[in-house]
């Protein structure tokens, strides 16, 4: 199964008619489209030769690597969807924020925003800011041909969290402080970042990206009602102008251990939720009253289970899949790196060759 299933996209039935399209708008296509958060990364052994001696932000300036990177899982599994290959903090970099991506740690900001004067840090994005994300997707939308292309941006929360941190956390102990003690500072902090993830949304989707997914990594480590009154509106506000701008592109929101939220991200303005390992898909329709395509869910340690074990599971993630309006098959979070494509090729061909009365 680790042989490249080379395509032939510039053939064929365009974007419009593509399975996971069709998904994420509440029907039902000839198969359930199957995508992986994370498949453009370390765990094929493509990427890692590409990648070799560049930093993670410069890959993200360079469209030449940006397309092969993005259509790599794409050839490899056959794919129902290729996501963009970027980073949550590439919009934040091109407006100026002094951060970086260091290898084994993740974001690191190199003075963290703790003041209302932190906020003058934080000018609006445009496109001028980032030509080499039109240029890449343009180049992308050559290439894919009838398969879609997913842009992406980190909502509100968690990027303030990387500002407030200055880097990962796992108390989020300086943001809730910010967030609980000086409201008003929070509330336009979280205000100038919707309208740069917003604006790097609708970057992407004017080259030509036909979907999009706003992750919001680290919101789970909210209170319901915390997150409805201090972070929701933002990003509602990152979805309100995707819905705007795009209003036929579907709008996907994402985040991990968001179990008691699942149905806050729907009413933030997704059009599809992204749900987590941690709920089945059945009991995460039931949540969102049934009002929204679902995708997931399968646990990513499933992966390296014996290959029965793959199946069953695999399943077992698309019966209870059948309870939403639309079911885009993933993980329920990203690939691991030590993951084995063949293992993930293996899922692809299960999900494909299943039948919904199976």
């Amino acid at each position: 199964m680790t042989t490249f299933r080379e395509q032939s996209p510039s053939t064929g039935p365009g974007p419009s008619s593509a399975p996971f399209l069709q998904a994420c708008a509440g029907g039902t296509p000839e198969r359930v489209p199957v995508w992986f958060m994370r498949q453009a990364g370390r765990s094929l052994p493509e990427y890692r030769r590409v990648r070799e001696g560049v930093p993670m932000l410069e890959s993200c300036r360079r469209p030449e690597l940006v397309t092969e990177i993005t259509l790599q899982p794409v050839r490899r599994y056959g794919v129902d969807a290729a996501i963009f290959y970027s980073d949550i903090v590439v919009p934040l970099k091109a407006v100026g924020v002094d951060l970086d991506i260091v290898p084994g740690v993740g974001p690191v900001v190199a003075e963290p925003f703790r003041t209302r004067a932190d906020l003058d840090r934080l000018p609006p994005l445009d496109a001028s800011h980032v030509p080499y994300v039109t240029e890449a997707v343009r180049c992308l939308i050559a290439e894919l041909g009838p398969t879609p292309l997913i842009g992406f941006a980190g909502a509100p929360f968690t990027l303030a969290s990387y500002l407030v941190e200055g880097g990962p956390s796992k108390d989020l102990a300086r943001t809730k402080a910010l967030m609980y003690g000086d409201p008003a500072l929070w509330r336009d902090l979280l205000d100038r970042l919707a309208r740069i993830a917003g604006e790097f949304l609708k970057v992407q989707i004017a080259a030509g990206a036909a979907a999009v997914q706003l992750f919001d990594s680290w919101v789970g480590a909210l209170p319901a009602a915390d997150y409805r009154a201090l972070v929701r509106p933002a990003s509602a506000s990152v979805l309100g102008m995707v819905a705007k701008a795009a209003p036929g592109v579907p709008r996907i929101h994402f985040g991990v251990g968001t179990g008691e939220l699942l149905a806050d991200l729907g009413e933030a303005g997704a059009t599809v939720v992204g749900v987590d390992f941690r709920v089945p898909l059945d009991e995460a329709a039931r949540r969102t009253g049934g009002r929204h395509a679902l995708q997931g869910n399968l646990d990513p340690a499933i992966l390296f289970a014996p290959g029965d074990v793959v199946d069953a599971r695999v399943e077992a993630t698309l019966r209870a899949g059948r309870a939403a309006p639309g079911h885009v098959f993933n993980l329920g979070h990203g690939v691991p790196p030590g993951a084995d494509p063949a293992v993930l090729a293996r899922v692809v061909d299960v999900v494909h060759a299943w039948a919904p009365g199976d």
